[in-house]
């Protein structure tokens, strides 16, 4: 990774640019049996086009709050760096009252929690391949699985994003987008992630920094990548170690 990346957004145009073709996301669903792997190239895809979404789409400007109401997924990484693109704060579990957006998966609990955000709802049905929901989506809500694939593939900031702007809020802490680079950098050694083609599985949620650092920040901070492991508690007996050897795993968060 480049030493002048500032936002997370410039961590992922980097690795675009060094090696597009290597994966860089990894999911399990033990409780589905879903597997997905997330090039680069594919990674940024989906950025691009939810970025697009939200900028031209849903209208959101630097500064404005997105409360994200989604578990580890590949489609919440996703989520946290086309928010880190469009200068948006991505705020992890956050209070939809307070929102200018909301996006939520499909559970109850989390779609009626969602609905107290005034702004802009948007459901994610999380079924394998980024399938919609059947057989329309949650009333009041947009499905991102319909919105998203006519969106740009590549994206372009109306606004220069400025790297010392809060970019994320998670477990009650506000971190700017130059924060996020930085502590993701300083503790990647420490997860294990040492260089490029190191290879972490994290079983961690994303409604902590420690599950972020793990399960996405500090593979592209350190140029490596991450098999990210939902319902982990339900895997077989041997499945873990079985998946650690296959996906030559180097380092574990769990």
């Amino acid at each position: 990774m480049n030493a002048t990346d500032r936002t997370p957004a410039d961590l992922l145009s980097s690795a675009l640019a060094a090696d597009p073709g290597r994966p860089l996301v990894t999911f399990y669903d033990d409780a589905t049996g879903e597997r997905v792997e997330l090039s680069v190239a594919t990674f940024a895809n989906w950025v691009a086009k939810t970025a697009n979404l939200l900028q031209d789409e849903l209208s959101v400007e630097p500064g404005d709050r997105v409360a994200l109401l989604l578990p580890a997924h590949w489609q919440t990484a996703v989520w946290l760096l086309a928010c880190a693109s469009v200068g948006v704060v991505a705020d992890v579990a956050g209070d939809p009252a307070s929102a200018d957006v909301v996006v939520s998966g499909p559970e109850p609990e989390s779609l009626d929690a969602a609905r107290a955000c005034s702004g802009a709802r948007i459901a994610l049905a999380l079924r394998p391949l980024g399938g919609r929901f059947a057989p329309h989506p949650p009333e009041g809500f947009a499905d991102y699985a319909v919105e998203v694939p006519g969106q740009g593939d590549r994206f372009v900031a109306y606004a220069p994003v400025d790297p010392e702007e809060p970019a994320l809020i998670v477990a009650g802490r506000e971190f700017s987008g130059a924060e996020v680079v930085e502590r993701a950098r300083a503790e990647a050694a420490g997860l294990g992630l040492t260089g490029p083609g190191a290879r972490i599985l994290s079983g961690l949620p994303y409604d902590t920094w420690e599950g972020l650092s793990a399960g996405l920040y500090g593979p592209l901070a350190s140029g490596g990548s991450v098999v990210l492991c939902r319902h982990l508690e339900r895997a077989g007996d041997g499945v873990l170690d079985s998946r650690i050897e296959a996906e030559r795993v180097s380092a574990t968060a769990r």
